[in-house]
């Protein structure tokens, strides 16, 4: 079976999230550095966007609070001066 659009955003969105987690444990990305969030939120995003397609709601939960988090550590970034 060959998987559609939304499986496929939604392996790219576990990808981003898994590959920002990778880097931060091997030290390559700090967690203050707004890639980190970024990756976490566009991934968290891509999974609930597969989820609108086949729903599941204890996926939804984590992904919208991991999606609230990562853009809540994106803001904070931006007001210390970070992220320009």
């Amino acid at each position: 079976m060959i998987p559609g659009p939304p499986d496929l955003a939604g392996l790219l969105g576990v990808a981003l999230t898994l590959a920002a987690y990778a880097l931060l444990q091997s030290g390559r990305l700090r967690q203050e550095d707004p890639r980190y969030s970024l990756a976490n939120a566009v991934g968290s995003g891509l999974i609930l966007v597969s989820l609108v397609f086949d729903f599941n709601l204890s996926s939804a939960a984590i992904e919208s609070a991991w999606l609230v988090l990562s853009v809540w550590g994106l803001v904070r970034t931006r007001r210390r001066g970070e992220g320009s």
